[in-house]
């Protein structure tokens, strides 16, 4: 199952992020910058078993997905609707517009949405309608004018979720193919500002290729889950959590680290017990095999070692692993104590669970309503803050070489 490693061995793995971008995904872009829409179709066909001529949903089977969801899950799409809603709208009143005067001079910043937004949501091994939620919720929340969202091989119940979140349009569209669409304005979708959004290599590796012809959140690749343990924690439920996070992908990422040895082996056996009832086909088969486990002398260790990871989800079980909740800096999102499950997040407790991976936790959160905001800049100089400012401008440009920049303020002077 998991195999161990000395925590040197682990923190050498941390090195390698932002895998290389798969070949097929520059010979894909390629050939859709130089083809244009028709070759969008072409992959799709290829790819997805796309049998269309046109992407876009009609907006009446849109309106009309709800309605076909069976009760019961309706209602709890709408409750995971709510919850991460009502999170975002406490994150939406942390920004504001302001202005103060400084020295003679009026500052300000307004707080803007983006025009367009691709939410995306992977749609191969299996549909993720929750995804769906995690992007046009809180691209809504934002303010954000038209929020689009892209998925292959398009499944009724993500065409509910979208509908439910308030999707202004839908596209049976993704992979690499659908990323170039929604970053040139190709195929029937609108150009975008911005594409957020799980998903498998190349999807991840589109996003950083097509990174400036359009906005992106983050990589956000195949899953990671680092559980940190200690004494008391039930192995049981450590591999539980593991197996939901490598059940994402044969790339996904399952880490453990634990203060007890005696731990290790207990995980192993749960992992190979509760691995046995998954579909025979379940990519966890394989991913298991990119995870490991540690063993952890100190807590200095715990978090050197998650801190170096920087873990799409970090899990804390056990009251010592629980008590260094505070200490850590690099994850995506943080779940403390064993009743708080990962799997509650995906689905809807209130926090995003579009998170960074490969790396990227050390530099960027996960989705969010900052997201899609831009915060702009502006300022307007009084006569009495006007001389300070030209004589400052001018010895600083000066002290560049920049002759022009030190006469634009100069001229000011006079």
């Amino acid at each position: 199952m998991l195999k161990t490693l000395t925590l040197e061995q682990a923190l050498a793995r941390a090195g390698a992020i932002f895998p290389p971008v798969a070949a097929e995904v520059n010979t894909i872009l390629d050939d859709i910058r130089a083809k244009g829409s028709p070759a969008v179709l072409d992959w799709a066909r290829k790819l997805d078993g796309f049998q269309g001529d046109s992407f876009e949903v009609p907006k009446e089977r849109l309106e009309a997905a709800p309605g076909l969801l069976e009760p019961a899950l309706r209602r709890h799409l709408e409750e995971a609707i709510r919850r991460v809603e009502g999170f975002a709208r406490a994150q939406k009143d942390m920004f504001q517009d302001f202005s103060r005067e400084l020295d003679g001079v009026i500052l300000g910043q307004r707080v803007l949405p983006v025009r367009s937004a691709v939410c995306y949501a992977p749609g191969g091994r299996y549909p993720l309608p929750s995804s769906v939620l995690m992007g046009v919720v809180p691209a809504r929340v934002a303010g954000v004018a038209e929020v689009l969202v892209l998925s292959p091989k398009l499944h009724p119940v993500t065409l509910a979720a979208a509908a439910l979140a308030g999707a202004d349009r839908v596209f049976d569209l993704g992979g690499v193919h659908g990323m170039a669409a929604a970053a040139w304005g190709l195929a029937g979708v609108p150009r975008a500002d911005l594409v957020v959004g799980p998903g498998n290599r190349y999807v991840t590796g589109a996003k950083r290729l097509l990174y400036g012809d359009v906005g992106i959140d983050f990589p956000a690749g195949p899953s990671e889950l680092l559980v940190i343990a200690g004494a008391g924690a039930r192995p049981a439920w450590i591999a539980a959590d593991l197996l939901a996070q490598a059940e994402h992908d044969p790339d996904a990422l399952p880490l453990l680290a634990v203060f007890d040895a005696a731990l290790i082996p207990q995980v192993n056996a749960e992992l190979s017990r509760q691995l046995s009832l998954l579909p025979p086909d379940s990519p966890a088969n394989e991913s298991l095999g990119n995870g490991f486990a540690v063993v952890l002398a100190t807590d200095e260790d715990a978090v050197t070692l998650a801190d170096a990871l920087a873990p799409e989800h970090l899990e804390l079980q056990g009251s010592r692993a629980e008590a260094l909740e505070g200490r850590f800096r690099n994850y995506g999102s943080l779940f403390v104590g064993e009743d708080t499950a990962e799997v509650f997040g995906d689905y809807g407790s209130g926090t995003n669970h579009i998170l960074p991976t490969s790396g990227a936790a050390r530099f960027t959160g996960g989705v969010s309503v900052a997201t899609f905001l831009k915060i702009l800049t502006w300022q307007r100089t009084l006569p009495a803050g006007r001389a300070p400012l030209v004589a400052q401008a001018a010895a600083i440009a000066q002290a560049e070489g920049l002759a022009g920049h030190a006469a634009s303020a100069l001229i000011r002077g006079n």
